[in-house]
């Protein structure tokens, strides 16, 4: 163990002076201590004799040696100390030389303290003994003393030094030399402070600050500076911050705010604002104008024949009189003619030969899920959140396979929540813990942990633990002292090194420290395992044993709450565990939100009355809705099989969405052709099965076309994403809901054509073998849903004012969500991934609350000579002519600004370790045998039996890197620097760097090498999102310095990487989207503006759900943003089928408008809910209500948050918005073309029909009324 008695120098007393007890005279020329007088104990140091008289003048010798190891400033004055004092001087002096030598100024200020204090002819006037002790020869020694030294003096030597690094631990040798003092008296005390068995002072030297006696004056020089002008004291810049140049400003981040608000919200507000102001003022304007006198056409106003005006005149209603109306011309868009007509053709197809179509189907959906052989789940998250392609994927990759995976880490808090959690009971239990740990053996392999274990030095495991104070042995505890021992081991680690040689950081192993370490609420435990590649013999035993270790610390759990303590813990396994075991609870929760679902439609689709039961038994729908949600299932299980095939793997995105998403598209259209067909049925009852099949599926089929391919080609473009799960996701996706489409206008129809055959044959809904004889049904009429849209929602919506409200309402809601959305928060809380009872979540609670570390952080450079000097220099940082923008310098100065850098930690510098490693002054370190230059000395070796490395060397080793090796010098110094144990040299390149560098001694160069230092504490996703973007601006900056390749790398970049890009991504596919349903429903619905109309719907629901995603604690993650194309896709569901029956109206439903005073665009936006509405709010509204309603019972947070809120939310708003807004956009803003078709086929435009209405019989209408009025009730329309 390193010992730092550098402090004091034994100065022994003349035996005739042995009777001085305390320092009276205080005068220049007058010693205050000299000589040695012996020891206090056989094993102590020597300690100083009290001598209160004149200097002395050394002899020959003791002036050279003095002259030798404090200057030449010495060379003639008197002293007050002799030769072997001199002797201890240079020893322990040469022990601090190991660890300040790359700091000229810091080493010169040592020299010249000690020096005055050993030695000084003037001693007496800054020293005064002051307290007496009895040595084991008999003699007096001195016990205590005051020193005083100027406070300017003190504060320049602590200066000098609190920056140096020291390299090995990513610490600063203030931590080991100064007890980690921040200033210049909490430095001095630590030297002063008695510490005879752990290197420190062998008695107590005091520092008074507060009064200096008269007698006394404080020692006072000129201390040197770590910036000092002259290069020879000049420190490098990782250790003096003077010395170091500015790095240019970062760019800051675009905060603009006003006030609180981000400047873009507060655009959006402004902006809405001043539309809403002059739409109102405009609405207002019209409405006046419209009620003056002059708005009226003339000839309006003289047919009508009064000057009032009617509510008619102010809706601007068509003139009822034949007289005075032109015939208008018609219309047609020859792409509706012909997809109705291939519709028609279909569906009497399907409708005639339906056990053919069945069979064929069901043949090529089997033939389809033969991929199934293929299939394979894709659990890997790399592989499943980052491209093969990408940096982050190959930089990962190179860094496995040049050093090796990054090791497995399994975590323990033993936390008190209510106290202290150390004391000497709780050490020895967990003493007990940590060796049952060690010996257990897995219930597999038989593996134990020094198997599998992170082993540097090949003598230890790495156990990172309180415990390793102690050197894992509780004998070393002692049961009165326990607490000064940890105290002395925190406040220097170096003195305490555990098996494995490396230094334990304090904050690494306690937690929660408020009033001192030993008063800590936390101790942390962290076992470091070697990690191997997938599905290696390593990993499978590491696994193995991971197991066991998770079963013995739930037991422990237990024993801890029995001594009032809680643990929690993290096994490498443990987090996949814990998300298939949540995965697992979230499967029930899905299949039972399908089986609620599913019971719904079947219930939804029939026509199930309490009065007449038995009616009820062949009216139900439920084999038809079962055959139903079987095609759903079908055809995700086609879209499986075919893309599995093509060796496309499924995600459990994948598993748990696309189910959801098809079963959304599906109902719907199910839900539309039955009560089509209802309709037909009402109509044409005198027409055959099959040509009424053939009429619904002709009306209804275009609008399936049009919704399933905007569907198809909006997740098709997501196919374009280098992510692997959202790309997968959407292949799945667009050829799930494709296949579905097809299967719907096939294979439904038939199963539609069956069944109406067994509902007009009287025969039981599933048990169609059975038929009862009942009263044929009367006609039916509408149902109760049907009736209010017809009568009382459609009529209400399409008021003006109702449409300005409605307009200015949807439109400040858009306004406000876009205002939200840069509110949005990043990443994906790995608390929120696992069950809410899961154990996991007191240990990352207890992470984020005690742990008071960041994780690791490494700069690697790839394939540069570091053997040539200039390449040295462009890393290098702790020689004088390092470059001044090295990779060194850059990575210290980032650390001083961590608040931008999130960069914690000195960066451990293997190349400067390794270079001074070979300076010859640090004896302790470099050292060949005797007469040999290819074979080291042993570490513990007798200084006879060796020669220093460099010793004789011409030039010589110096500061200014001239004469340091390279080339094939370079190559053979470091392998034997890289096998150096870093005890008694801490610069020795085992421990801390033997996984550090990867040497190719054939080719004679480095072809990997890494620099760690460590992030600070990160608490969020926003730190981590935020340090590996720093990261990776800081690698960017070195490569462009220095010319090296240098990347970073820590464990968790590899997963936040897709923030960079994400709001990029996520806006460029809801734009492709959004555009591609544009082209489509424009040439589908024959008008640009319709087009329009629907794809600006759509976008806002987007928005609006984002808006809802900032305000409800839903992050942008992939999760998230898989579920933004679903609402976009689920989004022109909600649409497509009011904009294409707004396009092309039902001629029957526009019959039954005589009455109305509705006209031309809000005719069409009637006629469009009334046939379709109930529909969409039967089918897909109100069945993804009930489904996601279920999902709200999840244990899952991660289902809660990122499936039951974002569905909910697009379910509400996805309905709203096709329901509510998109009627009245479409009254104001749809397209003009119209085409519909009357019962002989004949295709005429919306004014032709009113034209031809106005000819027709008042008794027509009426009798049409009053069949309206014997409609039935029902839940469906």
């Amino acid at each position: 163990m390193m010992l730092l008695h550098f402090l004091v120098v034994a100065l022994t007393t003349w035996a005739s002076l042995g009777s001085a007890a305390i320092t009276e005279i205080h005068e220049a020329g007058t010693c205050a201590i000299y000589k040695n007088c012996g020891k206090k104990s056989f094993f102590g140091a020597q300690l100083p004799c009290p001598y209160n008289g004149a200097a002395v003048t050394p002899d020959d010798s003791t002036r050279a040696k003095l002259v030798d190891i404090c200057g030449p400033s010495w060379a003639s004055s008197k002293v007050c100390c002799d030769g072997d004092q001199l002797e201890n001087l240079q020893l322990n002096l040469k022990k601090a030389e190991n660890l300040i030598s790359s700091c000229p100024a810091c080493q010169a200020n040592f020299v010249e303290f000690f020096c005055s204090f050993t030695c000084s002819p003037n001693q007496s006037q800054f020293i005064n003994v002051t307290g007496l002790g009895r040595a084991t020869s008999g003699n007096d020694i001195v016990a205590e003393l005051d020193y005083y030294v100027q406070p300017e003096t003190a504060s320049d030597f602590f200066d000098s030094c609190k920056d140096i690094k020291f390299s090995a631990t990513n610490g600063y040798v203030m931590d080991l030399i100064g007890g980690g003092a921040t200033e210049f008296r909490g430095f001095l005390k630590f030297l002063g402070d008695e510490k005879p068995l752990l290197g420190g002072s062998p008695f107590q030297i005091n520092f008074p600050w507060d009064e200096t006696p008269n007698e006394l004056t404080r020692l006072g020089y000129s201390a040197k500076s770590c910036s000092d002008s002259d290069e020879r004291y000049r420190c490098a810049c990782v250790d003096c911050p003077g010395a170091c140049p500015s790095l240019p400003p970062t760019k800051a981040e675009n905060k603009c705010r006003v006030g609180m608000i981000p400047c873009f919200s507060f655009a959006i507000i402004v902006l809405y604002s001043l539309v809403l102001i002059v739409f109102v003022l405009a609405y207002k304007s019209i409405i006046q104008f419209r009620r003056g006198p002059f708005y009226k056409p003339e000839r309006l106003r003289l047919l009508q024949g009064n000057g009032e005006e009617s509510e008619d005149e102010e809706e601007g209603d068509i003139v009822q009189s034949p007289e005075m109306v032109e015939s208008p011309s018609t219309k047609t868009y020859s792409l509706h003619k012909a997809l109705q007509s291939r519709f028609t053709t279909v569906g009497l197809f399907c409708a005639q030969f339906p056990g053919l179509v069945i069979g064929i189907s069901l043949l090529i959906v089997g033939l389809m899920s033969l991929g199934w052989l293929h299939f394979t789940i894709e659990t890997n998250p790399v592989r499943l959140w980052v491209s093969p392609n990408s940096a982050p994927y190959q930089e990962k990759e190179f860094y496995d396979n040049n050093f090796g995976p990054f090791y497995r880490a399994e975590q323990a808090f033993v936390v008190n929540e209510t106290g202290p959690v150390l004391s000497y009971e709780t050490l020895k239990w967990w003493f007990e813990v940590e060796s049952n740990i060690t010996a257990m053996k897995s219930p597999l392999y038989g593996i134990t942990f020094d198997d599998i274990c992170l082993n540097p030095t090949g003598e230890a495991c790495v156990v990172q633990s309180i415990t390793q104070y102690f050197v894992g042995d509780f004998d070393n505890v002692d049961d009165e002292r326990w607490k000064e021992q940890i105290d002395i081991c925190t406040s220097n680690p170096v003195n305490c090194l555990p098996p494995f040689q490396q230094p334990l950081k304090p904050s690494m192993i306690l937690g929660g420290v408020e009033a001192g370490y030993t008063e800590a609420q936390a101790m942390i435990i962290s076992w470091v395992v070697n990690n191997g590649q997938e599905d290696s013999a390593l990993v499978h035993h590491a696994t193995d044993w991971e197991t066991a270790l998770e079963a013995y610390l739930l037991t422990v759990q237990e024993q801890a709450s029995t001594r009032g303590l809680r643990v929690s813990f993290n096994a490498e396994i443990s987090l996949e565990k814990e998300l298939n075991k949540s995965t697992n609870t979230d499967v029930k929760i899905i299949v039972i939100s399908y089986l609620v679902m599913f019971f719904y439609a079947s219930y939804a689709l029939g026509r199930i009355s309490f009065r007449d039961r038995l009616r009820s038994l062949i009216e139900s729908k439920f084999t038809l809705g079962l055959l139903g949600i079987s095609i759903v299932l079908l055809s995700v299980s086609a879209s499986i099989g075919l893309f599995s095939l093509f060796g496309i793997k499924v995600t459990l995105i994948i598993a748990e969405v696309i189910p959801f998403l098809v079963l959304a598209v599906g109902v719907d259209n199910i839900f539309l052709l039955s009560h089509e067909l209802e309709l037909v049925n009402s109509k044409h009852p005198e027409e055959p099965v099959e040509h009424r099949i053939a009429r619904a599926v002709g009306r209804m089929g275009p609008s399936i076309l049009l919704s399933a391919c905007c569907e198809t080609i909006a997740f098709a473009l997501g196919a374009v994403v280098s992510m692997p799960a959202v790309r997968n996701f959407a292949i799945y996706a667009a050829g799930a809901v494709f296949i579905d489409a097809l299967l719907q206008v096939t294979m439904f129809v038939s199963a539609l054509t069956l069944d109406q055959i067994r509902l007009e044959s009287n025969r039981v809904d599933c048990l169609p073998c059975l038929r009862i004889e009942v009263s044929s049904p009367s006609q039916k009429g509408e149902g109760f849903l049907a009736i209010w849209i017809r009568e009382k929602y459609a009529p209400s919506i399409l008021k003006k004012e109702a449409k300005a409200v409605i307009l200015m309402v949807f439109c400040g809601f858009c306004a406000l969500a876009l205002a939200l959305i840069p509110k949005i928060q990043l990443g994906l809380d790995q608390r929120i991934a696992i069950p809410s009872d899961s154990y996991l979540v007191e240990y990352f609670d207890d992470l984020y609350a005690y742990f008071d570390s960041g994780p690791p952080v490494y700069f690697v450079t790839r394939e540069y000579n570091i053997t040539e000097r200039a390449a040295q220099k462009s890393l290098c940082g702790r020689f004088t002519t390092c470059n001044e923008y090295s990779l060194a310098n850059i990575l210290e100065q980032e650390r001083k600004r961590s608040e931008v850098s999130y960069i914690a930690e000195p960066a451990a510098s293997w190349i400067d370790d390794y270079l001074h490693w070979l300076n010859p002054t640090l004896e302790e370190c470099c050292r060949f045998k005797k007469g040999s230059t290819d074979e080291m000395c042993s570490p513990y070796a007798r200084d006879w039996q060796c020669d220093v490395c460099y010793a004789e060397r011409d030039p010589q080793w110096n500061i200014t890197m001239n004469g340091l090796p390279e080339g094939s010098e370079f190559m053979n110094f470091f392998s034997f620097w890289i096998e150096s144990p870093s005890d008694p040299c801490p610069l020795g390149g085992k421990a801390p760097y033997s996984n550090a560098v990867v040497p190719d001694y054939n080719r004679l160069t480095i072809n990997a090498s890494s620099f760690r230092t460590s992030h600070t504490p990160l608490r969020s996703q926003n730190d981590f999102i935020s340090a590996y973007a720093s990261a990776r601006r800081i690698a960017e900056s070195i490569s462009r310095e220095t010319g090296v390749e240098v990347f970073p790398y820590s464990m968790f970049y590899i997963f936040f990487d897709q923030y960079g890009s994400i709001f990029t991504l996520t806006t460029t596919l809801i734009v492709a989207a959004e555009a591609a349903i544009f082209v489509v429903s424009s040439v589908l619905l024959g008008s640009l503006r319709t087009g329009a109309v629907v794809t600006a719907t759509v976008a806002m629901i987007v928005i609006d759900i984002m808006g809802v995603m900032a305000v409800w604690g839903i992050s942008l993650n992939a999760v998230s943003l898989v579920n933004l194309v679903i609402c976009v896709g689920i989004g022109v569901e909600f649409c497509s089928h009011i904009a294409r029956a707004f396009m092309v109206p039902n001629i029957d439903v526009l019959d039954s408008n005589r009455s109305s005073r509705l006209k031309d665009s809000d005719e069409r936006v009637w006629a469009a809910l009334v046939s379709v509405g109930g529909s969409v709010l039967c089918g897909i509204t109100l069945t993804k209500l009930i489904g996601v309603t279920v999902l709200a019972f999840t244990r899952s947070k991660i289902f809660e948050v990122y499936y039951f809120r974002m569905w909910l939310t697009l379910v509400v708003v996805a309905a709203s918005h096709g329901l509510i807004f998109l009627p009245v956009a479409l009254s104001y803003f749809g397209g003009s073309e119209c085409t519909i078709e009357d019962e002989y086929g004949v295709y005429n435009d919306l004014a032709t029909r009113r034209y031809r209405s106005l000819f027709e019989e008042p008794e027509r209408a009426e009798s049409e009324e009053d069949e309206e009025e014997d409609a039935e009730g029902g839940p469906q329309n």
